[in-house]
C-alpha cells in the first residue's frame, strides 16, 4: 500500500487534540518546569529531513518544537504564542528555531508530506495549515479540505496526490517522529526542547519569555 492509498484509507482526522495514530492526548498545558534534558549536540544531530531553522545559527537559545498539524493545542501555540516568539527573540537574534514533525495520525502525516514539498515555503506553508486548522482537519472529508486550502499556495490536485504517494518522503516524516519517540521520549504535541530542556504542552507566552530570559543567561 503507498502513503497515499493508506492516507485515504485512513481519511479520519483527530478530534480535540487527542491522538488516533500513536493513542496519545496532546496536554492542554506546559509543564512549568523542564521533565529531562537531552544533549544540545544529540537534538541537533542530523535527521531522516533536514531542519528547517529560523533565526541566527549561533542564537544563545534553540528552542525545538515536536508539533502534528492537526493538534489543537499545537495550532494555538502557533497561533497566539508563536508570532511573538518570531518578533521578540527570532526576528532579534536570540532565538533559533526548529519545528519538527511528530504526526499523531496519518492526516497530520499528509499535511507534513505537502510543506515538506514546498521547498523554502515550508514554513508559510506549516503556517496556513495550522490557522486553517478547523477547515481541514475537522471536516468530514479532510483530505478534500486539505487541497482546498493548499490551492491558496498554488498547489494543484496533481502535485497533491503526487506528494502524497511519494512514499520516500511519508518514510522520513515518520522516521524523525520515531527518533524524538525512541529518543528523546516524546509522547505527545506539543513538546518543547529548549536548550535541551523538554517541556510538554502549550506554552504560554509570558511562561516561554520566562524559560528564554533563564537560558539567556
Amino acid at each position: 500500500m503507498s502513503a497515499f492509498e493508506f492516507l485515504v484509507s485512513r481519511r479520519a482526522a483527530v478530534a480535540g487534540g487527542a491522538a488516533i495514530f500513536l493513542g496519545v492526548v496532546a496536554p492542554a498545558f506546559a509543564e512549568k518546569a523542564s521533565s529531562g534534558k537531552v544533549a544540545i549536540d544529540e537534538l541537533l544531530a542530523p535527521n531522516a529531513l533536514p531542519d528547517v531553522v529560523e533565526g541566527k545559527a549561533d542564537a544563545p537559545v534553540t528552542i525545538i518544537e515536536y508539533a502534528s498539524m492537526t493538534c489543537s493545542h499545537c495550532a494555538a501555540f502557533h497561533r497566539d504564542v508563536y508570532p511573538a516568539l518570531k518578533k521578540k527573540y527570532i526576528e532579534t537574534g536570540k532565538v533559533k528555531f526548529v519545528l519538527r514533525e511528530f504526526p499523531l495520525d496519518p492526516l497530520a502525516t499528509a499535511a507534513f508530506m505537502l510543506a515538506r514539498n514546498s521547498g523554502d515555503k515550508r514554513d508559510a506553508v506549516v503556517d496556513l495549515l495550522f490557522a486553517q486548522q478547523k477547515n481541514w482537519a475537522f471536516v468530514d472529508k479532510p483530505l478534500d479540505g486539505l487541497a482546498n486550502v493548499l490551492k491558496q499556495t498554488g498547489l494543484g490536485q496533481e502535485a497533491f496526490q503526487a506528494t502524497l504517494k511519494d512514499q520516500q518522503l511519508y518514510e522520513n516524516v515518520n522516521k524523525i517522529r520515531d527518533r524524538a519517540a525512541e529518543k528523546f521520549g516524546v509522547n505527545s504535541t506539543p513538546t518543547f526542547f529548549i536548550n535541551g530542556d523538554k517541556y510538554g504542552g502549550e506554552i504560554g507566552e509570558a511562561d516561554l519569555d520566562k524559560i528564554i530570559a533563564e537560558k539567556s543567561k
